[in-house]
């Protein structure tokens, strides 16, 4: 099935969570926010949500500096 994530095409398996798609951008395991087709997704259901053919994912990390 293919996703969008952050605006590149990925090709994910079908049943895909939101949690299992995470862990292919990034390690972080805080500081990190979801939104699936423009609706945020709490943390709490990453791994409840299932992804969809053709759904797009925005993934935004927090980077501290100064």
């Amino acid at each position: 099935m293919n996703v969008t994530i952050n605006g590149a095409a990925h090709e994910v398996p079908d049943g895909t969570t939101v949690a299992q798609a995470i862990l292919t951008l990034t390690a972080a395991t805080t500081g990190v926010a979801v939104a699936v087709n423009d609706e945020v997704v709490t943390r709490s259901a990453w791994e409840t949500t299932a992804l969809g053919d053709s759904d797009r994912m925005e993934v935004l990390t927090a980077v501290q500096g100064g």
